[in-house]
């Protein structure tokens, strides 16, 4: 049977290769024909210039008997290459035919072989009926152990992908996502290359793997060659806004610990970058995108929380043309009301935005009822890509003001200390110092001592002496999550706008090259990274080279169409991979953002 199968695989590799060379012999033959075509154009006009000029019936002469010459070459080479086809398509038949006679044989071999299994498996029930069940158990043990292997496989996976997060974690660097997306509609156009050349509306990218992104470099007369790029997770066209926001999700938990977050989405237009973040309108709840789901993960997790511990407001900017517009203060480009609005830095570090409007927000449901009615007002144009592309970059920002849950604990104990020691007869307020004093009150004390040294995060303004005031405030200190829409990274020539639109375009690519020099300059850890070259990257100066963390959700498109800008996005996410801040330190001490 091995030989069998071998000589199969023989007969059809031979198959493929002789179509191969059919297929070279009928496009040599249409290339021969166009040649002949076009001699014969050249003949038919060499013909009319001699009825034109009859002086130059000489030369035109000599020139048609080359061209003559060249079509009996033509001709020749035409026919030794019909006599090779012929050849070709005759041990293709023969090769089929043998093929035929092998599978016919194969066939009857296999109904032989059955008729035998049958017979060895009837005896061996009648004379070992107990060997079958040994067999039976020994196979049944053999799959157990197969499934535990399976499942140490699926846990040190699973472990393997912790110690990498964790690693990224410490090392400081950019999580980079990357997102394919299904073709579309508008992604089929018709090709003006040759029939030989890639399709337009060819599927070239793909998720490999659920981290690898695997680029076909297609090219006229060069062999395919594939380009992969590795990033933290990948998204397939068959994965879910759900399954998206799985591996987004982890990166909240770290607002109410005091980091910031920023999620932003970078890719051409047409690439999926606000469906992704926002989704597809108001549908159902599936097909929500990253805002929404950030936003009611966020109050979800906020409920978990003591009451009144945190405050949200929510502020909504685009950035359009290098300029700042508050969309919640009905901001709106070319408009007399809309205010100028710049970008400062604060003492302490922080990026603030002059005179930006901050809407306190109580659930999830508000903040996309704010989103809702600001995204009318930001920059659209058509484009050849998109007929409502999105001509600004969209920020969404969610402020959380939180009062340390570890100190509004200890407040609480230390109340409750004062009044036990109000209860006892000692006159003298209880300090460290009179611990002999009052055995109840150093046993207190003793237990406040020890529960706030279990307290990871204890405050530097508390003293273990509680005050003759009746409650104690604390200062609350903020974070931010920051939700960017970037506008589309094609360039001019892709997006084929003209006129005014120009500008809107020269100061899109402006800025993201801005985001692109960022990143370089903290990957090559150079002195000086050029925040202030734009607003954009001044603006999210603490997310991107801050102590944030900071996720790169690149959307590419999987046609040929749109290769190049498919590259030059992973390229730039492979870049941010590269990126390596300062070790993480979440601070301590109750501080304001």
């Amino acid at each position: 049977m091995p030989l069998f199968i071998n000589r199969d695989q023989m007969f059809a590799h031979q198959v493929h290769l002789l179509e191969h060379k059919l297929r070279s012999k009928e496009e040599r033959i249409l290339e021969l024909e166009t040649e002949n075509a076009i001699l014969h154009l050249r003949l038919a006009e060499c013909l009319g210039k001699l009825r034109r000029d009859p002086e130059e019936e000489t030369k035109a002469l000599t020139h048609l008997q080359h061209q003559r010459n060249a079509q009996k070459i033509t001709r020749s080479a035409l026919a030794k290459l019909l006599s090779g086809l012929q050849a070709v398509k005759q041990e293709l038949s023969e090769l089929f035919a043998v093929y035929l006679s092998f599978a016919t044989e194969l066939e009857e071999k296999s109904k032989q072989l059955l008729q035998k299994v049958e017979q060895a498996s009837c005896s061996q029930k009648g004379h070992s009926g107990g060997d079958v069940q040994n067999l039976q158990a020994h196979v049944a043990a053999l799959e157990l152990s197969l499934e535990e292997e399976k499942e140490k496989y699926r846990a040190e996976r699973q472990k393997r992908k912790d110690l990498h997060n964790t690693l990224v974690e410490l090392r400081g660097n950019i999580r980079v996502h990357c997102r394919v997306r299904p073709v579309l509609a508008f992604d089929h156009v018709r090709s003006s290359a040759s029939a030989s050349g890639p399709g337009l509306s060819e599927e070239v990218v793909s998720a490999f793997s659920d981290d690898t992104v695997m680029v076909n470099c297609i090219k006229t007369g060069i062999p395919v060659h594939n380009k992969m790029f590795e990033f933290e997770r990948v998204h397939g066209p068959e994965d879910s806004q759900d399954a998206v926001f799985e591996e987004v999700k982890p990166l909240l938990t770290s607002l109410l610990d005091g980091y910031n977050v920023c999620i932003m989405a970078y890719g051409q237009t047409g690439s999926g970058k606000t469906h992704t973040m926002m989704g597809s309108g108001p549908l159902e709840e599936t097909q929500q995108g990253i805002i929404p789901k950030a936003a009611a993960e966020l109050f979800r997790m906020i409920s978990e929380k003591p009451a009144e511990s945190h405050a949200v407001e929510v502020s909504v900017m685009e950035v359009y043309n290098n300029e700042v517009f508050d969309l919640l203060a009905r901001d709106e480009p070319g408009s007399a009301a809309g205010q100028r609005r710049d970008v400062i830095t604060t003492s302490s570090g922080s990026i603030q935005v002059t005179s930006l409007t901050h809407q306190p927000v109580c659930n999830a449901s508000e903040v996309l009822q704010i989103i809702s009615s600001v995204m009318k007002r930001r920059a659209h144009s058509p484009t050849l890509i998109h007929p409502d592309s999105s001509r600004s970059h969209l920020i969404v920002t969610l402020t959380i003001s939180s009062k340390s849950p570890n100190a509004l604990a200890l407040a609480r104990r230390l109340q409750r200390a004062k009044k036990d020691m109000q209860r006892s007869a000692q006159k003298e307020w209880w300090s460290p110092r009179c611990r002999r004093a009052n055995p109840a009150a150093q046993h207190s004390a003793d237990e406040l001592f020890a529960s706030s040294a279990s307290s990871p995060c204890p405050s530097p303004s508390l003293s273990p002496c509680p005050s003759p005031r009746p409650g104690m405030s604390q200062a609350p200190f903020k974070t931010k999550l920051q939700l960017v829409d970037l506008a589309g990274s094609e360039c001019v020539g892709m997006s084929g706008v003209s006129g005014a639109a120009l500008w809107e375009s020269s100061c899109i690519n402006r800025s993201l090259s801005a985001v692109s020099d960022v990143l370089g300059a903290l990957a090559e850890q150079r002195p000086h990274v050029p925040y202030r070259n734009s607003k954009l990257t001044h603006l999210l100066q603490d997310a991107i080279g801050g102590d944030a963390k900071l996720l790169l959700m690149l959307c590419v498109s999987p046609t040929q169409r749109y290769v190049t800008e498919s590259l030059q996005c992973l390229g730039l996410g492979t870049r941010a991979r590269q990126v390596q801040k300062e070790p993480r330190r979440k601070s301590n001490t109750l501080r304001v953002k």
